[in-house]
């Protein structure tokens, strides 16, 4: 049986999932929390992780070193592009970042240091 940071990883490598991926870089995680909690924790008899609640799962990666970052856009001085960017904002509100150092795309071995606190 893998470990959580195992799972996770083979979970954004494989492709299979709209709900979790690496941002640009590959240097944190993103999830659109409400697809995830369908997509993965709400899935009948073949759960990846051990837990139908994204609060347990949230609680997992901070078990393991993840911390929750905020993007930060940058705002348009004109109203209607601020407005466009407003609504673009509210839609990445249900989308998670996390961030850990030993959890890096370009460095898959780094994922063996992630221990449970």
């Amino acid at each position: 049986s893998l470990r959580f940071p195992q799972k996770l990883w083979k979970m954004l490598e494989s492709g299979k999932f709209q709900s979790i991926w690496w941002t640009e870089g590959g240097k944190c995680v993103a999830i659109n929390k409400d697809l995830f909690e369908v997509e993965v924790l709400g899935r009948e008899g073949q759960q990846v992780f051990h837990t139908q609640k994204i609060k347990s799962f949230m609680r997992q990666l901070n078990a393991y070193g993840f911390t929750k970052v905020q993007r930060n856009f940058q705002r348009s001085a004109s109203l209607p592009e601020f407005l466009a960017e407003e609504a673009a904002a509210s839609a990445h509100s249900q989308i998670l970042y996390y961030y850990n150092p030993s959890f890096n795309r370009a460095h898959p071995w780094l994922s063996e240091t992630c221990k449970r606190r």
